[in-house]
């Protein structure tokens, strides 16, 4: 299996500073992006019904997405298409926060009289709820995954290398990793559901994986240390690159099928595989080449 082709970068041109210089800043944006949504909605990241309570209504009509989604008096959080055997033109219409059963059949009204106006629509609702309280043990649980998942990831990298720096680069990377996708969420409107937990739980495995090669060829295998880099970048690179161009086509596949939560997915990792890349090969690799050559001035 051949590999992608990867630019000839000179890193003798750069110094540590210089290289490091591109990832903290783009850290440093998504995480003033994060404080500055959490300043004004109380969260970093929207929350999905699943985090944050609500009513889910689910409606049979030919009417679009576009008229599902103006026939309520209050904005849905989300309008996905259900893709199943025999189901046509069914629909899940998400509100978030809403518990109050008088609203919920306020909504239930309106789509009766919205989206029953063509003959050819048959309007079937059915209504489910999640309470704020269950949503927040869900939220708590959810969290608590991706925080011992990357807590165990910190362990996993010293336990490997067993020396601060090397071992200090990986943590650093993924967590970039971690939040630039959050903030990309935040702007895009993409809430935080247990589907989108699921690609950040991804995220950390591919952050592990790209960082744990590069610093395994350069402190571990013989060989100069831009010989050493090279190798790991042909083969990360080449194993990066192929899963972002995966979850772009599923992204843009779910997207066409109005699949929400796959596309959501798609796009997340590959946001967070792109940043993954500028991590390895910037933030890490400026770590690893302070450390190999004994902390000299760059």
């Amino acid at each position: 299996m051949g590999y992608f082709d990867v630019p000839d970068i000179s890193y003798t041109r750069y110094t540590n500073r210089q290289l490091a210089a591109v990832p903290l800043a783009v850290l440093a944006v998504a995480l003033l992006i994060l404080s500055g949504s959490f300043l004004v909605t109380g969260t970093p990241v929207p929350l999905g019904m699943d985090f944050a309570g609500g009513a889910e209504l689910t409606v049979q009509t030919t009417s679009s997405q576009a008229e599902i989604e103006e026939a309520f008096s209050v904005e849905p959080d989300s309008v996905q298409g259900i893709q199943a055997p025999g189901v046509e033109n069914q629909y899940t219409v998400q509100f978030a926060g809403i518990e109050d059963q008088d609203a919920i059949q306020e909504l239930s009204s309106q789509a009766e009289a919205e989206l029953a106006q063509d003959g050819d629509n048959e309007i079937v609702q059915q209504e489910s709820t999640a309470s704020p309280s269950f949503a927040a043990q869900t939220q708590q649980t959810a969290l608590l995954g991706l925080g011992v998942a990357f807590a165990g990831m910190s362990v996993l990298a010293f336990l490997l290398f067993r020396t601060f720096v090397p071992s200090i680069a990986i943590v650093a990377s993924a967590f970039s990793d971690l939040m630039i996708p959050l903030a990309f969420m935040s702007v895009a409107d993409i809430p935080l559901s247990l589907g989108t937990v699921a690609a950040l739980l991804m995220l950390i495995g591919y952050s592990v994986d790209s960082d744990i090669l590069l610093n395994t060829h350069i402190l571990r295998r013989g060989g100069d240390f831009y010989e050493s880099t090279y190798r790991a970048t042909k083969t990360g690179v080449t194993m990066t690159v192929t899963s972002m161009a995966a979850m772009l086509v599923m992204g843009i596949a779910a997207t066409l099928f109005g699949v929400e939560l796959l596309a959501s997915i798609g796009i997340i990792l590959f946001v967070g595989l792109a940043a993954d890349l500028m991590n390895t090969y910037l933030l890490n690799l400026s770590l690893l080449r302070w450390y190999k050559f004994h902390g000299v001035r760059s």
